[in-house]
């Protein structure tokens, strides 16, 4: 029975703690007292300052494009407008409890004096980042090469630019890696090749001129610049055909497919054809 009753006392909180407890509570209870008022108004403050922001940026962008500005500069000129809303409301808030400004300014500014030497790489990003914005060496739905990487341009952010390939896999890339880089801007349009083989007994032209309709009757062929075909290499077998158009990015497998189709279709109803390498064995028979 003593050793129940002495492992029940050292379960059981001891005078100190409680005092500290209470004396927690009463903190507590002296703080929201004082400062709920202000604790609710700060919260209603950064609530508003929030929508508000949102609302305000949207009915930018939204001015901005029916203006025809640069879809990245018309989201980077929004998204400034929504933080400085959102840092005015904050500011506000902490004017409820009397808190000012300057020195939190000052802490800022020695944290990202320090911030800045620990991560210049970032920073890089951001500088870059807003060479682009400025600069636009390329736009929201052009089609970029760079780093090794091709795909059309999603979006463009202090830190990053996002491609998407043809594969619809996203590609994210630093900045510093984009502005930095020799880049292939095709301006949302791709070049389409294709070479077919015609026999050396066909005629060359006309063979083109069949090549030169299918392309121009395809919906989907940008005719500006215009599309070449042409005689490329008289090769072993053949005489190489090569033809090239342009066409929008989301459509390069569809046109491309569907041309290629068309092309060998129309040589086979002109009776051209398609040769495929073969060699002439000749058999000598030797005398007995």
């Amino acid at each position: 029975m003593a050793d129940a009753a002495v492992d029940a006392s050292a379960g059981a909180p001891s005078v100190e703690e409680i005092d500290v407890l209470k004396r927690v509570v009463e903190t507590l209870t002296d703080f929201l007292t004082s400062y709920s008022l202000q604790i609710v108004g700060a919260l209603v403050v950064l609530v508003l300052g929030t929508i508000v922001a949102r609302i305000l940026s949207h009915i930018l962008l939204r001015f901005l494009e029916r203006r025809n500005f640069d879809v990245t500069l018309s989201r980077f000129i929004a998204s400034c407008m929504r933080g400085s809303v959102v840092g005015f409301a904050f500011v506000v808030a902490l004017g409820k409890f009397g808190i000012t400004i300057a020195p939190i300014l000052a802490a800022l500014g020695a944290l990202a004096f320090g911030a800045s030497i620990a991560v210049q790489g970032p920073l890089s990003n951001f500088g870059s980042g807003l060479a682009i914005i400025f600069l636009r060496p390329f736009v929201v739905d052009d089609t970029v090469a760079v780093s090794g990487v091709e795909g059309v341009v999603v979006e463009v952010k202090l830190g990053y630019t996002v491609l998407c390939d043809e594969d619809g896999i996203e590609i994210i890339v630093p900045n510093k890696e984009v502005f930095g880089q020799v880049m292939h801007n095709s301006k949302g349009r791709r070049l389409v090749e294709g070479v077919i083989g015609i026999s050396y007994g066909d005629a060359p032209r006309e063979a083109i001129s069949v090549i030169e309709k299918i392309i121009a009757a395809d919906e989907g062929v940008l005719q500006d610049p215009p599309p070449l075909v042409g005689v490329g290499e008289f090769a072993d077998s053949s005489v190489s055909i090569h033809y090239r158009y342009w066409v929008s990015t989301p459509s390069y497998f569809e046109v491309m497919y569907t041309v290629n189709l068309a092309v060998f279709d129309g040589l086979a109803e002109a009776g051209i054809t398609i040769p495929f390498p073969q060699r002439d064995v000749h058999l000598i028979p030797q005398e007995s």
